[in-house]
């Protein structure tokens, strides 16, 4: 059974000041997910889920459709501030979703497979797709999960502070704990992350997560729980969010589940701000003279 790439692209990116999933990068109008699509097809996945708003599937679904006929299997389902269980007890005055583990529980209905989840937002690079669709095809265990793993200096933006998950690792390569921080950047003196009015100190070879995930189908059962437990704490709070890497720490304590750090090569790269824009275009240009991409992605 080929895996399926869930895509993360419901999120307006309030920091980007607009729908950067959509926007061109590379040199024919290309957006981000066109890689990461291509990179997919390429390294084996069968079937593609969008994670969107509904108020913009008629322009997202205009957009890709047309390279994908043929290519791969697609679906789409729509994430909102209404899926919630019922009976929760929630702020009235909240005007987001919660986060990444919210939209990955929006495509329970359509995923009974091994699965990716990435952000639409997110340059992984061709090996990391080829490592994951590896992992995906050969895992066994349905509660060993995974992720790719990166070095945090190698995750940074220059105008301003990033969120990353931030890794321990066993022996083994298997996480130990993954604790989301909102506010890392590099300073002067090395990379931190802030936390009120104290900082923290990053090794630059600090693995981190840049949400690129492999889990399997239980993962619905382990998401739709914790989620419940998330809104029983933190229901009320108008912008608390339910992240992946909160999720899979909360599971590792537990013992439910493993989760492998899987390593490879690849550049990472993204566009947390627009002024990120000009640096993605000009990487996206490079790998395309040393012949990673083609100049014209889909002919």
């Amino acid at each position: 059974m080929k895996p399926t790439l869930v895509i993360l692209a419901a999120g307006m990116g309030s920091r980007y000041g607009g729908l950067k999933q959509l926007d061109e990068v590379g040199p024919n109008g290309e957006a981000i997910i066109d890689y990461s699509l291509y990179d997919a097809i390429r390294a084996g996945f069968g079937k593609v889920i969008f994670v969107i708003r509904a108020d913009f599937a008629a322009e997202f679904k205009a957009r890709f459709e047309p390279n994908l006929k043929g290519r791969i299997e697609t679906g789409y389902v729509y994430q909102s501030l209404d899926k919630i269980p019922e009976g929760s007890n929630v702020n009235p005055e909240r005007e987001k979703p919660w986060g990444t583990s919210h939209a990955t529980m929006m495509a329970e209905p359509v995923v009974h497979e091994p699965m990716a989840v990435i952000n639409a937002d997110d340059f992984y690079g061709n090996k990391a797709y080829k490592v994951m669709a590896d992992f995906l095809t050969s895992s066994s265990d349905d509660n060993e999960y995974s992720m790719v793993g990166y070095n945090v200096a190698n995750t940074l933006s220059e105008f301003g502070t990033v969120s990353r998950g931030v890794c321990n690792t066993d022996k083994d390569g298997n996480l130990t704990t993954v604790v989301e921080r909102t506010k890392i950047k590099q300073d002067e003196d090395g990379i931190y992350y802030y936390e009120e009015d104290e900082r923290f100190k990053l090794e630059e070879e600090t693995p981190v997560s840049m949400n690129f995930w492999g889990l399997k189908p239980n993962v619905f059962k382990y998401l739709n729980e914790g989620f419940k437990e998330f809104l029983e704490n933190q229901g009320k709070e108008l912008k608390s969010e339910y992240f992946i890497p909160l999720l899979i720490n909360n599971n590792i304590i537990k013992g439910t589940i493993r989760t492998k750090v899987l390593q490879c090569n690849s550049p990472w790269f993204g566009v947390t701000y627009r002024e990120d824009k000009p640096f993605v275009q000009q990487r996206i240009k490079e790998l395309i003279e040393s012949g990673e991409y083609p100049e014209k992605l889909w002919e």
